[in-house]
């Protein structure tokens, strides 16, 4: 069951032609793009979302959480760097990508984390786990995908331990009047061409684009964090603005 009030933002869809729903379409289009995702992260943010990961991730370590749930994990990157800076028991990966959890568990075979990371096909609206199961909680740029952002925020704060702590890092819009042309620029038309050109899906980057325009970031995003339940949310804009670092408790 979806949420009696939709945001703008729920109904942004990678394929505009498409009549599937938002989810179905977000799932083809990752697998679409899975080979190449790693390769354009890097490319088109000059490896800088490297270090964004990691000082998002650093924000838990006082935490010292053991169980770990990874919303959207993609091919898994944010949870094998969490692994290596918070030592956890165990890192639960969830997505609704198949090729994405293909070339993610790849990645853990390489790395002899199969016992501690474990990714699974799921969706992150409808989470199969119990009320209370993890001590954190985590996303980095996958929340901005949700068909309906309240539900899987709901769902998210759910299956988290009271007083367990969320972290998501997301795209944002740069707030400076000399930065914030060069970056609409380069996200409505740069980064669609190396998309056309690398993946063959344009149409992938140009979602990218306009999904982070409609997203409820900043203040917006804190709101609906405290709808849904939390307390003491924040958020640290990151390289311009570029993207934000939100926290918040159960």
């Amino acid at each position: 069951m979806q949420t009696m009030f939709q945001l703008p933002h729920d109904h942004i869809t990678p394929y505009k032609e498409s009549e599937k729903p938002k989810k179905e379409q977000v799932a083809e289009m990752f697998d679409r793009i899975a080979g190449r995702y790693d390769f354009m992260n890097r490319l088109l943010t000059g490896g800088i979302d490297i270090g964004w990961r990691k000082k998002a991730i650093r924000t838990l370590k006082k935490y010292s959480p053991k169980q770990i749930l990874d919303i959207a994990t993609g091919t898994g990157d944010l949870a094998i760097m969490a692994q290596k800076i918070l030592d956890p028991e165990k890192i639960t990966g969830i997505d609704i990508s198949a090729e994405m959890l293909e070339i993610g568990n790849k990645k853990l075979q390489k790395a002899g984390l199969e016992e501690i990371i474990v990714l699974q096909k799921g969706d992150c609206e409808d989470l199969q786990f119990s009320e209370s199961s993890f001590d954190t909680a985590m996303a980095a740029f996958g929340v901005r995908n949700f068909e309906d952002l309240e539900k899987g925020l709901s769902e998210i704060y759910r299956v988290l331990k009271p007083n367990g702590q969320l972290m998501i890092l997301e795209f944002s819009q740069p707030k400076s009047g000399v930065f914030s042309p060069f970056y609409k620029f380069y996200m409505k038309i740069v980064a669609p061409q190396f998309a056309k050109m690398f993946t063959q899906d344009a149409e992938a980057y140009q979602y990218l684009n306009e999904s982070a325009k409609a997203f409820p970031e900043r203040d917006n995003l804190l709101n609906i964090l405290k709808k849904v339940g939390f307390k003491n949310a924040n958020y640290k804009a990151l390289s311009f603005g570029i993207c934000c670092i939100y926290r918040a408790e159960k």
